[in-house]
């Protein structure tokens, strides 16, 4: 029994993230010195990101059989982003003005400091709404893949991939293909990297509590209490009656991707766990072609986590300041939001640039505010990071289910196999941990 929970990873990750923890709060002078290991595992999932991405949709769209289905499930998935991404920046207006969590700080804005933000709102602060749909576009082919702007591949992936469903079979083939193997040597990469993924994991929890310390949290603790909460309302409220409808159990499909949940809990970086999540929404009965269109677009416009954390921080720095805002200033809020969070990346701290974009572009509510939530923003990344997984998670299944692109008696009997274990070959398990020094057959 022991032997057969030191061979999975995701026992291994728990067991990090546990020392990293207690390594950070007893020994932070060490535990900072961690923070280019958990740099350094986020960087190596990063690079693979990209070229994952642009197989994945072109292979998705080519191989769904017609440009005319790509065009409907891609127009489906947009849809549906949107409805719920929306709903995600009504959930977080709306706990705002119900506990109103910012109210009893009285903060003086005189006295904030600016500079504590300026690195975030730089380049913020120069951007108009057009300046954000602009950003879409990538100054050449390759220049979004190496700046790893993830919106900017998704606009290159589905050029391509209607430009290889439009060709004829004999073109077609090679490069359907070519792609398909090239996809597979990724995932092969991938596997490797999440060897890994203990140190990354454990290195991160060292570097958050080492750096900010647990005594941070204490004069924010409602802040923080209340966006945790709002994330499991929308997760198993919102997204739960979604699932309901489409004819499936959102504790069992949250139970089944623990493992990866795990990995972005401790990341802080919905991206970490991106290519297996995409592996195992396959492995439970999923066509390809859904998974490897719905997923990698909702990692830029499905980020509900993100939605909630935007619009729940405005109002929290609007109240703190004593800044009483219109309900035509919050749906001006709610509006610019939905701008600026597509494309935002899966990784920690993107939650807190995009908000200062929204503000940035929101007249009332002084950026400087953004002062206030500083400290704790990186103990808020992991709800928000998770938030987003699940999001993408349940849009798969959904769309899929619209589709009629899913195996249920597949997707049912892995699902409830997970409820009572985890199967052997879970995606984020890579395969095996190697065994430990004596036990080699």
């Amino acid at each position: 029994m022991l032997k057969r929970a030191a061979t999975k990873l995701y026992n291994w990750v728990a067991l990090m993230i546990i020392l990293g923890a207690i390594l950070g709060h007893f020994y932070p002078v060490v535990a900072v010195k961690m923070q280019p290991f958990a740099d350094g595992f986020i960087s190596l999932i990063k690079m693979l990101i990209p070229p994952v991405i642009l197989c994945s949709v072109v292979l998705g769209i080519a191989g769904s059989g017609s440009i005319k289905k790509a065009g409907r499930v891609g127009g489906k998935a947009i849809l549906y982003f949107e409805v719920v991404s929306t709903l995600a920046l009504v959930v977080g207006l709306v706990m705002a003005n119900l506990f109103g969590p910012g109210r009893s700080f009285h903060a003086d804005p005189a006295k904030l400091d600016p500079k504590l933000v300026a690195n975030y709102v730089t380049q913020a602060q120069h951007m108009t709404v057009a300046d954000h749909l602009l950003k879409m576009i990538p100054k050449t082919m390759f220049s979004a893949f190496t700046d790893g702007d993830i919106l900017q591949v998704l606009l290159i992936s589905v050029l391509l991939g209607f430009a290889v469903a439009a060709l004829n079979e004999k073109h077609k083939a090679p490069l359907i293909g070519f792609l398909e193997n090239l996809s597979k040597a990724f995932f092969g990469v991938m596997h490797q990297i999440l060897y890994l993924a203990p140190l990354g994991a454990g290195a991160a929890i060292a570097y958050t509590i080492g750096k900010f310390g647990l005594k941070s949290l204490v004069p924010m603790a409602q802040l923080i209490f209340l966006f945790y909460a709002t994330c499991a309302l929308f997760v198993f409220v919102v997204l739960g009656a979604i699932a309901r409808i489409a004819g499936f159990n959102i504790f069992k499909v949250v139970s089944y991707i623990k493992d990866e949940l795990l990995l972005v809990m401790a990341t802080s970086s919905s991206e970490s766990a991106l290519i297996p999540l995409m592996e195992k929404m396959e492995k439970i009965g999923l066509s390809k072609s859904i998974v490897g269109l719905v997923i990698p677009t909702g990692y830029s416009f499905n980020l509900d986590g993100t939605n909630i954390y935007m619009t729940l921080a405005s109002l929290f720095i609007a109240q703190a300041l004593g800044i009483e805002l219109t309900l035509g200033q919050q749906l001006g809020i709610l509006v610019v939001a939905m701008i600026t969070s597509k494309g935002a990346a899966g990784v920690t701290g993107s939650g807190f640039i995009t908000l200062a974009a929204t503000l940035a572009v929101v007249p009332g509510i002084p950026v400087a505010g953004m002062a206030l939530i500083l400290g704790i923003d990186k103990f808020m990344s992991e709800a928000r990071a998770i938030t987003n997984h699940i999001g993408n998670c349940i849009a798969a299944v959904v769309m899929a289910s619209w589709e009629k692109e899913i195996d249920w008696e597949k997707f049912h009997a892995n699902i409830g196999r997970s409820a009572k274990s985890a199967p052997v070959t879970t995606a984020v398990a890579v395969a095996e941990v190697p065994v430990l020094a004596g036990e080699a057959e």
